[in-house]
């Protein structure tokens, strides 16, 4: 406790790391973070707990403290009623979750803010979201639903049948995240054809992506799914040609999976959710056009959305799939990396207006463009014209009288609009955009959030070490950067424990099983990319703290939380893809993977018992649990282990150039050193006695670089040419 007998009196955000915290430390609310202190006071003070969940870059958040937390009529309400804490759902999703779920359970939606009441134990009575200060539109008040609960909860029956409404629902949010359903049991056969059938009939063909309105989410779990189906009917398609010419697998019964795809990537790739002139991806479209975003930009959504581009440049080959990836890395080095490496969480989607810095910010601000701006920015007459016509920039602006950029005409069109040639638009085109973007980095910039967690620090270093091996290899120094500030801050090697948040300085909060999951994956990936034995040294030692803290035997299921953590009204578990990908789905993926470069079993054994404790619900609902069900897909099919033998630091060309034109889904890069005594340093790095059969047996052929591809306990023969072992791994 302080030496203050009572914390509430006071808006302790101050004390905070968050930026979204201190975002409301001047608030005249008192308000508390969520801890021990501000717990115990609502007991001794025997008040109900306000709680209001949300993050940095949330609009509504925002909106909801200038008409609600800046008012000092309502902050009295708060601090003589409630205990109001304060939670940034980026630092603590285990609080987050658990509020969510009743949320979305009694109002069918969620989001954020997230505001909850609960009981002094935690337990909830009534939950929304985004409250107006004054009823509207059939929406209750802010300020009178205060007034009305803390009336209720004085009246000793009102407040009986409140703690009885809670503990109904505290069941329902135990039912709902702890719940592992019924007997473990075997997945549906062939789940990820039926979660692409499914997809493919959810597709909005005519709009792209899914929804019959808006908003319009990135779907990267179901992209993948399709992509994996696709190319598992194209291998049939392939083994049953007894000619050995490729047909087309959309004509054998595969529907057209890929172009629900390729509609989808050219259009986030073209309207209004991908930044044209800076690079990356902002959070979500509000329409069903994908015209207008909501602005933020997220370090997840830039980690998730180019590894789903990069499976689709390496199936379809669009040059424009491969800019974007290139574009939106370019981007999070430029504006989202720590100098010494690691990466921040987010850019705000607000901004002060470019003819006025100091006054008040507006959304979208910092990207949107009418016709004036455009030309004053651009002083070639013809390339402004060209950016106008090309990307929509005219008098009728959609967005606070401004444009949001989207590729509104072909090139072929624009090119005879003006009388150009196509190549003259291009490079008309390049010249707009390079001195566009010279002239907004003048611009008042949206807030950043620097707080830098381990979890979407993985989910980055796993899209760049992919994008190093399919485009440049350069990527994987600054995954391994990355990799390095996140083991250098966040990792204690001795205790073999993860924190979740860094900035300046202060490092923070128990890891969740994403930070574990993500960055693990993250460093297999980085391993796959490299060959660099530390760095899946590095993912084993995460993967076994996740079978050792977040697994539970008696439930055979993972839990977000370790073991021994905080208690909250419920311990979590996280099946499903929200923002960033099922934690469980992508820990499984993970375990399974290392698996193959372990001799005791334990990963393996961890998986599938996951795998088969929930195999109802995916089997039942495989969209919902994308990454889950990928991940149970690769424990169906097998992964295609491709060892590859030789010189790690310098391996032949053409198993570079394999590598990255090929998509091989389910695919385990397993480099081997061929000299043996390098091989024995290896094992010792990973506290190996024995090579796993990934490696056993598994030297150099003829004295040169050998390949080994296998599925199954099958094998093809030692071959040097990785596409022809790629030939029989596919078929």
């Amino acid at each position: 406790m302080t030496d203050s007998p009572d914390p509430t009196r006071r808006n302790r955000l101050d004390e905070a790391q968050s930026p979204y915290l201190r975002q409301h430390a001047d608030n005249p609310v008192n308000w508390q973070p969520w801890d021990e202190q501000a717990l115990e006071a609502a007991k001794e003070r025997d008040l109900p707990i306000f709680l209001s969940i949300g993050y940095a870059a949330c609009h509504w958040c925002h909106v909801m403290e200038e008409e609600s937390f800046q008012d000092e009529a309502t902050a009295q309400l708060l601090n003589e009623h409630y205990v109001p804490i304060k939670v940034d759902r980026e630092e603590r999703p285990d609080v987050d979750a658990v509020y969510m779920s009743i949320c979305q359970q009694v109002t069918g939606g969620g989001g954020w803010p997230l505001s909850a009441w609960l009981t002094p134990d935690g337990e909830p009575f009534y939950v929304g979201t985004y409250f107006p200060p004054e009823e509207k539109r059939g929406q209750p008040g802010f300020r009178d639903l205060l007034r009305d609960l803390a009336n209720s909860w004085a009246d000793p029956e009102q407040r009986a049948e409140m703690e009885n409404r809670a503990r109904q629902w505290t069941d329902a949010i135990e039912s709902d995240l702890e719940a592992t359903g019924g007997r473990p049991g075997d997945p549906d056969e062939d789940l990820i054809q039926t979660a692409a059938t499914v997809a493919h009939r959810g597709a909005d063909r005519q709009h792209g992506g899914w929804g019959s309105g808006g908003p319009k989410f990135p779907q990267t779990g179901r992209i993948h799914a399709l992509l994996r189906a696709y190319s598992d009917g194209e291998s049939r398609s392939d083994s049953d040609t007894e000619s050995g010419e490729r047909s087309d697998p959309r004509a054998d019964g595969q529907g057209d999976y890929l172009d629900v795809v390729e509609e989808t990537l050219d259009v986030m790739a073209d309207r209004g959710l991908y930044d044209h002139v800076g690079g990356g991806f902002h959070r979500y479209a509000t329409d069903q056009q994908w015209a207008v975003p909501h602005f933020e930009k997220m370090l997840y959504d830039n980690a998730e959305i180019p590894r789903a581009f990069l499976a689709g440049y390496q199936t379809i080959g669009s040059e424009r799939y491969a800019s974007v990836v290139r574009e939106t890395f370019a981007f999070v080095q430029r504006e989202l990396q720590h100098p010494e490496g690691g990466f921040y969480s987010t850019l705000d989607a607000v901004s002060a207006p470019p003819d006025d810095p100091e006054g008040d910010t507006e959304e979208g601000a910092f990207y949107v463009w009418t016709p004036e701006q455009a030309h004053e920015a651009i002083d070639d007459e013809t390339a402004a014209e060209v950016f106008c016509a090309y990307y929509g920039v005219d008098d009728r602006g959609q967005f606070d009288g401004g444009r949001v950029l989207a590729v509104r005409k072909p090139v072929g069109a624009v090119a005879e609009e003006f009388d150009l040639s196509e190549e003259e638009v291009l490079s008309h085109l390049q010249t707009a955009l390079n001195q566009a973007f010279d002239a907004r980095e003048s611009r008042p910039r949206p807030a950043r959030d620097e707080k830098v967690l381990a979890g979407w620090n993985g989910l980055m270093i796993s899209a760049l070490a992919e994008g190093a091996i399919v485009l440049d290899d350069a990527y994987a120094d600054v995954a391994a950067d990355a990799l390095s500030f996140v083991r250098e801050h966040l990792w204690d090697e001795e205790a073999n424990r993860l924190q979740r948040r860094y900035k300046d300085g202060d490092v923070a909060i128990d890891g969740y099983l994403a930070d574990y999951a993500f960055l693990g994956r993250g460093a297999l990936h980085l391993f796959e990319a490299t060959g660099e034995v530390g760095h899946l040294a590095f993912a084993r030692d995460l993967a076994r703290v996740i079978c050792e803290a977040f697994w539970d035997a008696d439930a055979e299921t993972l839990y977000f939380t370790p073991t021994g953590g905080e208690s909250l009204v419920a311990r979590p578990q996280e099946l499903t893809d929200q923002s960033t990908p099922s934690s469980t789905g992508v820990a499984v993926e993970l375990l399974l993977a290392l698996s193959h470069v372990s001799t005791d079993g334990r990963f393996e054994s961890v998986a599938e018992a996951v795998v088969r404790t929930h195999a109802d619900r995916v089997s039942s609902n495989p969209l919902q649990h994308a990454s889950l069900t990928l991940a149970t897909d690769t424990y169906q099919q097998g992964a295609l282990e491709l060892t590859l033998v030789g010189d790690v630091e310098g391996p032949p060309t053409e198993w570079e150039a394999t590598l990255a034109e090929r998509y091989v889904p389910r695919r385990l890069v397993a480099w081997r050193p061929a000299d043996e005594g390098d091989f024995e340093e290896w094992l010792d790095a990973l506290g190996l006695e024995d090579a796993p059969p990934i490696w056993a047996g598994r030297g150099p052929a003829d004295g040169e670089p050998t390949v080994y591809a296998c599925r199954n306990f099958a094998c093809s023969p030692p071959r040097h040419d990785l596409a022809a072992a790629l030939e029989w791994g596919q078929n």
